[in-house]
């Protein structure tokens, strides 16, 4: 079997599991319980933030726990929304986002807000001139995802920092879900105010997420209780996973260090090869992230074409895994002007450190083998 869905999910590493379990079970006490055990699970809870923050090179009081990317999402978006709706209703995003800040946007526009989605090139990439054209006295933010999940464009990210900077009234959030671990992103230096991760992309486990809060910015909380999380998210902490998360997330970026060059030219090189392919049309680029790869086979669905993969052990999927078993068409294809047909047929191979040259060679086999069988049915 050929993981390639990474995407979607990654498998946990094996001493994250550990880490998970070893917690789970030895120091399951809530950390705000006054006793011993409790005074030891909140040391073990403050010290994975503080390890992550330094990894993010941020502190560690501007990193709020949550369940997943989605919760993050939601969570940055509304509680600025909130905040803010007596200074403006206005928000920009662009048409390529991830549904959870998509459908959280839609749900804004029914409550009053009035939200711009700028539009992509054919690279799936936003114009910084667009964000700047589009910015009114009663805008409140910006979200803009920083590696696009469906055909791994990266936004100019850093740019549009630079350019928010020069205004005050103007938040700016990163949704960094498919970017963190792969593509390299300094919160500071890019002058995001909010960001959101998920541990289960980067080989953690589910049901952790992180969102990062400038520590001067003030938001209104979502959900209110025992006060946890600076406030900002009350309810007991998952501690377990918190602590395999950032067992995650050094073993991550330590690889990253060391092998994302080696994983783009991978990458690049599978690119180059489909677009030899007459029957293949290519919508990643390789000057994206180096990790997504998006295209779809001429008369093929994506669905088809998945499970042909799967009988030859290559497990990949329809763009986005978060609606993959819907009807809907991919949304970033149909942004960058992509034909309807041909956005059905498209698919995402997701990579991780661990694909080697060995690996895609298999893989370009089974690909050769597949488009070939299809096409004769085709016929």
């Amino acid at each position: 079997m050929i993981y390639l869905d990474n995407s979607a999910t990654t498998q946990p590493y094996p001493e994250v599991v550990k880490s998970y379990s070893q917690v789970a079970t030895q120091f399951f006490a809530n950390p705000s319980s006054l006793h011993g055990l409790g005074g030891t699970v909140e040391k073990l809870y403050r010290e994975s933030k503080k390890q992550m923050a330094q990894l993010l090179q941020v502190d560690a009081h501007e990193l709020i726990m949550t369940a997943s990317g989605t919760e993050s999402n939601n969570m940055a978006l509304k509680s600025v929304a909130w905040t803010f709706r007596n200074r403006g209703k206005h928000i920009i995003t662009t048409q390529i986002e991830h549904p959870s800040v998509l459908n959280t946007m839609a749900f804004l526009e029914k409550n009053g807000f009035e939200v711009t989605y700028l539009p992509v090139d054919k690279q799936g990439q936003v114009a910084v001139a667009d964000v700047e054209k589009h910015l009114r006295p009663d805008t409140i933010l910006v979200s803009i995802m920083h590696v696009n999940n469906e055909i791994g464009s990266i936004q100019p990210i850093q740019a549009i920092g630079d350019l928010l900077a020069d205004y005050d009234h103007v938040l700016f959030h990163v949704d960094a879900v498919q970017s963190l671990t792969k593509v390299p992103l300094a919160i500071k230096a890019m002058k995001i105010d909010l960001l959101s991760a998920s541990a289960h992309k980067f080989h953690g486990v589910r049901g952790a997420g992180i969102l990062y809060k400038n520590k001067y910015l003030r938001l209104e909380p979502l959900l209110h209780g025992g006060g946890q999380e600076e406030g900002f998210r009350s309810g007991t902490e998952n501690v377990a996973a918190v602590v395999a998360m950032a067992k995650a997330l050094r073993m991550e970026m330590a690889r990253m260090q060391t092998e994302v060059s080696q994983l783009a030219a991978l990458k690049n090189d599978f690119i180059l090869w489909l677009q030899t392919i007459e029957a293949v049309t290519v919508y990643s680029s390789t000057i994206g992230a180096p990790h997504i790869c998006c295209f779809s086979i001429k008369g093929q669905k994506g669905e088809v074409v998945v499970h042909a993969l799967e009988a030859e052990g290559i497990y990949i999927s329809t763009t986005s895994a978060c609606s993959s078993k819907s009807a809907t068409i991919d949304g970033t294809l149909i942004a960058m002007k992509v034909p309807n047909q041909a956005a059905k047929g498209a698919v995402r191979f997701s990579f991780n450190f661990d694909i080697t040259a060995a690996k895609m060679a298999q893989v370009k086999t089974a690909v050769t083998k597949v488009i070939k069988n299809l096409s004769e049915v085709v016929n």
